[in-house]
């Protein structure tokens, strides 16, 4: 994935995503030979001239003013995030070159709080989406919450993931969108490039995700996941960022109070803090 033209990489992803006819143009019934819109299209939509759009997907201008940033932006119909992702692609000081990556340590004060949470599956992730630290019962509720499996690779490789989660679909898209907000302009730092190497040849729909350019944090919201042990859990999570380090964030799981959710997690616990393998059964007691 390392390249110098991270700004017209970008633009064609995201000018091939919008449909003419969501801009009032002409659609695919009137012959066109490119997906999405046209790159004079977008220039008129943004008040600029072709000319100078064309220079920016060639790669021959990469610093667009914040003026243009935010017309492409509304031509291109982004969202805030994708606008933020924009501008910090067009920023000279955003771009980074790492010869290799540092080595990532939870804080201990984080390591001790979310071990003494034996009601509450808490799992720490790093700016890769490695897990760096995870409780017995976050590992209880997803095995691969588990110190050293990646998230990403283990969202698109693991078939327990997709078996577990769904919301799968959501979880991918999510997952590779917050993998190009966490890593930003970084294209040549070596894990990253490792990484989606990787899953680009291994996973079709990674690859399709990847090429779309989205880019968006991962944010607090809603799962539901089908437990082999406990059955169904409607969980929401709280993704908190870890002061004082590189993008490490929290992962917090919590039901609903009262809860029939609430009340198979309440299980789980108990069934990870005494090693019981059995099931569902002791709920219907």
């Amino acid at each position: 994935m390392t390249s110098e033209n991270l700004i017209g990489e970008y633009l064609r992803a995201r000018r091939e995503l919008v449909r003419p006819e969501d801009v009032g143009l002409p659609g695919s019934g009137s012959r066109r030979r490119v997906s999405g819109l046209r790159r004079s299209e977008v220039a008129v939509l943004a008040g600029v001239s072709t000319d100078y759009y064309v220079r920016l997907e060639q790669g021959r201008d990469q610093h667009p003013s914040e003026q243009v940033i935010e017309a492409l932006a509304r031509a291109l119909q982004l969202d805030d995030d994708a606008t933020a992702h924009l501008r910090g692609l067009a920023s000279p000081s955003a771009r980074r070159r790492r010869r290799a990556p540092r080595a990532e340590r939870v804080p201990a004060g984080v390591l001790q709080m979310i071990q003494c949470w034996s009601e509450t599956p808490a799992v720490v992730e790093g700016r890769y989406t490695d897990v760096l630290a995870a409780n017995p019962l976050a590992t209880a509720l997803a095995p691969y919450y588990a110190v050293g499996t990646n998230l990403v690779r283990a969202t698109f490789l693991d078939p327990r993931v997709e078996a577990m989660y769904e919301d799968w679909d959501d979880i991918t898209h999510s997952a590779v969108a917050a993998l190009r907000s966490l890593t930003g302009p970084d294209v040549d730092d070596p894990r990253l490039n490792e990484l989606v190497g990787e899953l680009s040849v291994r996973s079709d729909r990674f690859r399709h995700l990847w090429a779309r350019h989205d880019a968006a944090p991962k944010r607090s919201s809603r799962t539901a996941i089908n437990h082999p042990q406990v059955g169904r859990l409607e969980l929401s999570y709280e993704k908190l960022p870890i002061a004082d380090t590189d993008r490490m964030t929290l992962c917090v799981y919590h039901a609903a109070p009262g809860s029939e959710s609430a009340e198979k997690l309440a299980l789980l616990g108990s069934l990870t803090a005494t090693g019981e393998p059995r099931s569902r059964d002791r709920l219907q007691r």
